[in-house]
């Protein structure tokens, strides 16, 4: 326990040492998407039934647990890895690599829930109507863990920073416009929206826009893509020692 602690301290140190710069970064992007779907679509139609502010505010802050969850952890790990040779540290100190990627990517969790915070503030300027129930927190959190074992998966597995971009491009954007984040899944042909609901980005989007509503399968879907990534996280790091 003393060392997960340990590894959370020194990323709350981190974290405070670039509070401004952390803060700045996670509303800009998400802030030039409520400016142009909130005041510049918000108004126009409605998206099942709803108003489109409504409906795509859970899409964004769910896309940006997804980003801030994969990329912030990814680049980390691959800098400190490939460049830097601070990786190297971790594995001769006395911490051991499950205690280490746990405490890694809660750490990173708890950063992307802070971003959420901030968006959800800002949704409000935009009279965007959110469920925010336990359901909606309990989604949230667990689409920040996946995509944050998915980041430490690839920072571990990558040994470039450009190929780190790749990645991203390949994995990470696609999800970001393909899994009902601006606009129904229904309106994808059938075959297309099974293969795209069984993504963890759609199961979220799809969970934190209904509520409690949605049942137990997105809550259940996240858990096993947890279930699956972090002992996979675990293993790859060890083998790192």
């Amino acid at each position: 326990m003393e060392q997960f602690t340990a590894i959370l301290w020194k990323e709350w140190a981190l974290f405070r040492r670039r509070f401004a710069d952390i803060t700045l970064s996670a509303l800009t992007g998400p802030l030039l998407y409520l400016v142009a779907f909130g005041w510049g679509l918000g108004g126009a139609f409605q998206a099942d039934g709803i108003p489109y502010t409504s409906f795509v505010m859970p899409g964004i802050i769910a896309m940006n647990g997804m980003t801030q969850g994969f990329t912030v952890i990814a680049n980390d790990i691959n800098m400190s890895r490939v460049y830097q040779k601070t990786f190297e540290a971790v594995m001769i100190s006395p911490v051991s690599m499950p205690v280490f990627t746990l405490a890694r990517i809660t750490a990173n969790v708890l950063r992307c829930l802070y971003n959420a915070a901030l968006i959800i503030a800002a949704s409000f300027l935009f009279s965007a109507n959110l469920r925010l129930d336990w359901y909606f927190l309990l989604l949230l959190a667990l689409n920040c863990a996946v995509f944050s074992a998915i980041g430490f998966i690839a920072g571990l597995l990558v040994d470039s920073h450009a190929d780190m971009a790749k990645v991203s491009n390949f994995i990470i954007t696609p999800m970001s416009f393909l899994c009902g984040t601006f606009f129904p899944l229904e309106r994808f042909p059938p075959l297309l929206q099974k293969i795209i609901g069984f993504l963890p980005l759609s199961q979220a989007v799809t969970g934190m826009r209904a509520g409690a509503k949605a049942g137990p399968v997105p809550l259940l879907a996240l858990l096993a893509w947890l279930a699956l990534l972090l002992p996979a996280a675990i293993t790859l790091c060890k083998r790192s020692e």
